[in-house]
């Protein structure tokens, strides 16, 4: 599609964003007594099915399902959409992995993707039938399962794939033609790496294992990341520092949760400019993105509630809202 074709989608897209939940909505869900206190107040906006009775789990599926079906209706580009689905097509093909090599029972472990669910995804690695897989996972497939299967090695198998995921999210944000998915895509890999990095370095894992987990991207040299991760901490936070990474430096200095909010925080930054966007894709992904930033939030929400976190650990994990 041109971008001038996107001009019915955005003004559909203008309405649906007034409805997202504010930072205020946020704090104001994070003071409540208890979960159902949030499931009355989401529902009150529109969220879930409209039963009484539905739970947490159940309405964060509902409200899932709604973004895809929205999607199709505003005939948005399938191509733009598929390259954000990456990560769960690969999470899949992990679960997947795992359970053939391993006869382990894991079908929760599964997001439900029309064509590349459970047992379509049990039924490609049963019969080795690598060429059914989207092409830029062939490859991967084949040497991860082979790792699985002659090493039961589990960590091996997701570093594998995680970083093909990484490769193929960025080489995809490339190639699509859209500013703001180019955008998106390698800020996603930038963070990754530096999240990978951190967790690398406070659990000592070498040099190897930090040049086969990240990769590289155009915000950071990855090499040098490597490096700085296989060293102390201070190595560390001293190259994100000298690297227009001083945010995530000074956030890791204050606490681990403080960090992993600033990484997801990073994704609702790179799309805020589409609010001043009126004739392009970039207002539809970026309510897109927005929507599961807002699911992403609630259900750490009810996650904390359920287990009893204090009101200040919650309030140190609410993440940056789009509405």
């Amino acid at each position: 599609m041109r971008d001038l074709d996107y001009i019915f989608a955005v003004a559909r897209i203008r309405v649906k964003e007034k409805s997202l939940l504010s930072d205020a909505d946020i704090r104001q869900m994070a003071d409540m007594k208890d979960n159902q206190e949030i499931l009355n107040f989401l529902s009150e906006r529109g969220w879930g099915t409209g039963d009484a009775a539905q739970d947490g789990e159940s309405m964060l599926d509902a409200e899932e399902k709604k973004l895809p079906a929205l999607m199709h209706e505003l005939k948005v580009d399938p191509k733009l959409f598929q390259i954000l689905s990456y990560p769960r097509l690969y999470h899949n093909l992990k679960a997947g992995i795992k359970e053939v090599c391993t006869s382990d029972a894991a079908g929760h472990l599964y997001y439900d993707i029309d064509g590349f669910g459970r047992e379509d995804v049990r039924r490609i690695l049963r019969e080795k039938d690598f060429r059914a897989l989207p092409l830029h996972m062939r490859e991967v497939a084949q040497r991860a399962y082979k790792v699985m299967l002659q090493t039961r090695d589990g960590q091996k198998c997701d570093v594998m794939i995680d970083r093909a995921c990484l490769d193929a999210c960025e080489a995809a944000g490339r190639k699509s033609g859209n500013a703001l998915m180019q955008r998106y895509q390698e800020s996603t890999v930038a963070v990754t790496d530096i999240r990978i990095a951190v967790r690398a370095q406070k659990t000592g894992k070498d040099l190897k294992f930090l040049q086969e987990a990240l990769a590289p991207c155009d915000s950071l040299n990855v090499d040098t990341l490597a490096a700085a991760a296989a060293g102390d901490e201070k190595t560390l936070m001293e190259y994100l520092e000298g690297t227009g990474f001083r945010d995530a430096a000074e956030a890791l200095k204050e606490s681990a949760a403080a960090f992993e909010k600033w990484c997801d925080d990073q994704v609702i930054l790179a799309i805020m400019p589409q609010k001043m966007n009126s004739v392009s894709a970039g207002p539809v992904i970026a309510y897109y993105l927005a929507r599961e930033n807002e699911i992403k939030m609630v259900r750490i929400l009810l996650t904390a509630k359920a287990n009893g976190f204090s009101q200040e650990n919650i309030r140190e994990r609410l993440r940056k809202m789009y509405g």
